[in-house]
């Protein structure tokens, strides 16, 4: 007999959902993909702002994933909702600014447990736990900014992996 399991659920959060959020959702969805593990991790990503909901991640953003051999082609930004807290295991944000606005609109202390920074997964973060906004920046610095979401989703996923394999 097979038990149906819901998947684990992940959302990460940035400012406007074109840069960093997407890139962190592409990369997260490759691990959990190359895993076998897609079927027991769910993510997706979401903006603090509506600025740009409907939209295609940023053409730097597309560039430097493509560069790294990640598709972000189907990407449209979303704005987060409250029903991201209830549908969601984990919220992650980007940068404590992120972090402390979903903070402010967690309505429960369960909402508010659920909210954890990227880096703060990645060891090698030291105390550098933002992910630097790339929007003002040229493609290098999204490049940049990839490597650091990179290594924080691998921490991520590493942490998880365990947990997602057994039945929840």
């Amino acid at each position: 007999m097979t038990v149906a399991v819901d998947p684990f659920r992940v959302v990460f959060v940035c400012t406007g959902n074109i840069c960093r959020s997407p890139m962190a959702d592409i990369v997260f969805r490759s691990y959990t993909r190359r895993a076998g593990l897609d079927h027991r991790v769910s993510s997706w990503s979401a903006g603090t702002g509506d600025w740009h909901v409907g939209e295609r991640a940023d053409a730097r953003t597309l560039g430097a994933l493509a560069r790294q051999g990640y598709d972000g082609e189907r990407h449209r930004a979303r704005q987060f909702t409250q029903e991201d807290f209830d549908r969601s295991d984990l919220v992650v944000a980007l940068d404590r600014s992120h972090e402390r606005i979903l903070l402010e609109w967690a309505r429960t202390t369960a909402d508010a447990d659920k909210v954890s920074l990227l880096r703060s997964f990645d060891s090698g973060a030291g105390d550098h736990l933002d992910v630097p906004d790339p929007y003002y920046g040229g493609p290098e610095m999204f490049d940049e900014v990839l490597g650091m979401i990179e290594s924080a989703c691998r921490a991520l996923f590493r942490q998880l992996e365990p947990a997602v394999r057994q039945p929840r």
